[in-house]
């Protein structure tokens, strides 16, 4: 039996800079799913693509730093 090779994946911290108030539907929704609620708020996620892809979706309103 092979052995599984560990695969390091990078975190990254996503912090919420601006208000969803005036945003649409759909990104308010994407905020949400990120785990931010509050302005200032902030997650550390693991770099998959997913996530990456929602963080492109809304990045006029986050802030994305690697951990």
């Amino acid at each position: 039996m092979a052995k599984a090779k560990k695969v390091e994946v990078s975190q990254i911290k996503v912090t919420l800079v601006k208000s969803t108030i005036a945003c649409l539907p759909n990104h308010k929704k994407v905020v949400e799913a990120l785990g931010l609620k509050k302005v200032r708020s902030f997650k550390i996620h693991n770099a998959t693509p997913s996530i990456l892809g929602m963080i492109e979706k809304v990045k006029y309103l986050v802030k994305v730093e690697n951990v």
